[in-house]
């Protein structure tokens, strides 16, 4: 029996001691969760931000080249940044090249650091048509950077070479239009000589057109055709069009004639932005030319001339003019006056004439000698020698075989 009641008190002191130690945890946690939460005075130090670009195009090519680079560094922090942009393009061959590099650093207010611009262009025998280098550094106040920049150009013309003449002595290199023989236009493909013939027509070109032109006057290595519907005027060409053109294994040289105004700067600029729109659509690569058709009937100034070449020749096309360069006409003086405001329209932009016109005639019969009417040292790479044809509605070309670098070609 003292064994039974001993075992009852040690049971109930046992049981007493665990009922207090859980009352302790209880009250102890109670006790934890109204403590307010501690605030945090740590703060972690501000890292330095460092931005590499390194961007480098290495082009060899003996056709016309659009390098368009975009750089653009944003950054919003207080924090010490360390900006490293190296942009370097080396072209080389023949042909046209046309350049445009644009680098933007915007730093807010209160950035440090160190930010390093370095533009280098290496163009080796090609001819610069444009080269644009837009830098700009956007500077927050209370900004401490140390800005360096550095940009090179450098352009090696290809050596001309050495030209004899029939007779074995030395040529001047100059055609009829006191053009100095440079190649302007790079190497045209083998196998078509000189001077190559073609067509321009404003109507659709299906299959029994391209028929007709092959059956009454030959196969044409040119196709002039439009750039969009002019009503009663021009049918305009369509990927259907261009692929059976290119099919025949000619060349496309894309008229704009969406005007009959050519006076005005703004003008020039609108027609020529149009025109870069309706090639877009079309797909039409980097590099051809388009030209603006100015009939002899439309009026004519400098301005519209300097407003269609600088906008065309800032995109990634080509600046061409069609028009009937009479040396009397008022198309010439324009063109000449401006020329003087802006020689690049002299040197790069290819003109296709109208004068003289000595009629129709077939691809056998077309004429001997390359002998248009143009500006002098103006770069006339195409003749429109007859206009009007019964037959196929078109009218005869001949063009210097250069031009076919600046065209649409059946292989691209």
């Amino acid at each position: 029996m003292n064994l039974g009641k001993n075992s009852v008190v040690y049971l109930t002191t046992s049981l007493l001691i665990l009922i207090g130690f859980c009352t302790f945890i209880f009250l102890n946690g109670t006790d934890k969760s109204k403590v307010p939460p501690q605030e945090n005075n740590s703060s972690s130090e501000n890292s330095s931000i460092n931005i590499v670009n390194n961007i480098q195009n290495n082009i060899t090519s003996n056709g016309d080249v659009v390098v368009n680079t975009t750089v653009n560094n944003e950054v919003n922090t207080d924090q010490s940044v360390s900006i490293d942009n190296s942009l370097q393009n080396d072209l080389s061959g023949s042909g046209h090249a046309k350049i445009f590099n644009q680098v933007e650093n915007d730093l807010s207010e209160g950035t440090t650091g160190l930010l390093n611009n370095m533009l280098n262009n290496n163009v080796d025998g090609m001819v610069i048509k444009n080269l644009k280098n837009d830098l700009v550094n956007n500077l927050g106040i209370q900004t401490e950077i140390q800005v360096n920049n550095a940009v090179e150009n450098r352009n090696t013309p290809k050596k001309s070479s050495e030209n004899k003449d029939n007779n074995g002595g030395e040529s001047n290199g100059s055609d009829g239009n006191g053009n100095d023989g440079e190649d302007n236009e790079g190497t045209p493909p083998e196998g078509l000589g000189e001077i190559v013939w073609g067509i321009d027509s404003a109507s659709e070109t299906t299959e029994e057109f391209t028929m007709c032109v092959r059956e009454n006057f030959g196969e044409p290595v040119i196709y002039g055709r439009y750039l969009g519907d002019r009503e009663d005027v021009s049918r305009g060409l369509t990927a259907e069009q261009v692929d059976l053109i290119h099919g025949e294994g000619a060349y496309i040289l894309p008229i704009y004639n969406q005007f009959s105004d050519a006076t005005g700067f703004d003008n020039g600029v609108s027609q020529a932005e149009g025109a870069i729109n309706l090639a877009n659509e079309l797909g039409i690569p980097n590099g051809v030319a388009i030209f603006a058709d100015i009939e002899p009937t439309y009026p004519v100034d400098s301005e519209f001339i300097r407003g269609w070449f600088e906008t065309i020749n800032e995109s990634q096309y080509s600046s061409g003019i069609y028009g009937v360069f009479d040396p009397e006409s008022d198309l010439v003086a324009a063109y000449n006056a401006a020329s003087e405001e802006n020689p690049d329209i002299l040197e790069t932009n290819i003109i296709w004439t109208a004068s003289p016109n000595i009629g129709i005639t077939t691809k056998a019969n077309a004429p001997d000698e390359f002998t248009p009417d143009a500006p002098e040292n103006s770069l006339a790479l195409g003749w429109q020698y007859g206009i009007d044809a019964e037959a196929c509605n078109i009218d005869t070309n001949l063009f210097d075989s250069q031009i076919v670098n600046s065209l649409w070609a059946p292989d691209s």
